[in-house]
């Protein structure tokens, strides 16, 4: 079974795309949901080759775009609808993967899979936050953070921001002005218990693995470092790779970056408890 830009229900009843894809054995056991990273979407970069790998490697795989990531289901790719992207909230995206759990399992019997979550950058942090459902076997996090407060302005920046309601992050490829309202700080306040990642992360009695790139200037590797602390998780360094291990958009080559394909390998051999 192979579906591709399926529509689900995410957080606060938004509609967003989803692909899901078994293997031709279908007695397989293990099933890979992709949790992409802030500014991104399922269908970034290399990420369908990463399906591919893992696919061919005799895996069910599941990659989504988180709600209000900036997309619609009719225009999907670089963030048409900036008025979602803005309502956006880090809470929205830990329900959108309950619900994504949700949508698989009216596709898929999860009682008799092992449900492992790679979670990319911001990704990766919400991998760790939605690591408590006991549907998930395992977390993977792919050059993660490990907080969530620093991300957000402090002192006098942070009271224009709430004074003004919005600051925009310029998206360096595609020129947007990236619109954040300030609901987002509301909804970590609202929510820090829920969404404290180093909280979470010491609460966590399933597999970990880290992975982070020693070329990476978005996330310090000092964050996978510090979530393999809490989790007692393994932490491998990818010598040589940056932050999205060398994927880009829009990637046009029928092979994925070395440096991907090793984050892959070394993912795929944790799965199957070679590492």
């Amino acid at each position: 079974m192979k579906l591709t830009n399926q529509i689900f229900k995410g957080a606060n009843g938004r509609e967003s795309l989803i692909d899901f894809q078994e293997p031709d054995d279908y007695e397989y056991e293990d099933l890979v949901v992709f949790i992409h990273g802030y500014k991104g979407y399922k269908d970034w970069g290399a990420w369908n080759l990463v399906q591919s790998y893992f696919v061919r490697n005799g895996m069910a795989f599941c990659k989504f775009n988180m709600s209000h990531n900036g997309g619609t289901t009719d225009e999907p790719i670089d963030f048409p609808d900036l008025e979602a992207f803005s309502l956006n909230r880090y809470s929205y995206e830990l329900a959108d993967v309950k619900h994504v759990l949700d949508w698989l399992s009216e596709k898929v019997d999860l009682t008799n899979k092992r449900v492992h979550l790679i979670g990319h950058s911001r990704g990766g942090g919400i991998a760790i936050l939605a690591a408590n459902d006991v549907r998930v076997s395992s977390v993977i996090t792919w050059a993660s953070i490990c907080d969530i407060a620093c991300r957000f302005p402090e002192d006098e920046t942070l009271n224009k921001w709430k004074e003004r309601g919005l600051y925009t992050v310029k998206n360096a490829r595609t020129q947007q002005d990236m619109p954040h309202k300030f609901v987002l700080y509301e909804d970590w306040v609202q929510n820090k218990e829920a969404l404290n990642i180093e909280a979470k992360a010491k609460k966590i009695k399933i597999p970990t693995l880290h992975l982070h790139g020693d070329k990476d200037d978005s996330v310090s590797i000092t964050e996978s470092e510090a979530l393999s602390s809490w989790t007692n998780g393994k932490l491998i360094i990818i010598n040589g790779a940056n932050h999205t291990f060398d994927t880009y958009h829009p990637y046009e080559e029928k092979e994925m970056p070395h440096k991907l394909h090793e984050t892959c390998v070394l993912s795929l051999q944790f799965i199957e408890g070679q590492i």
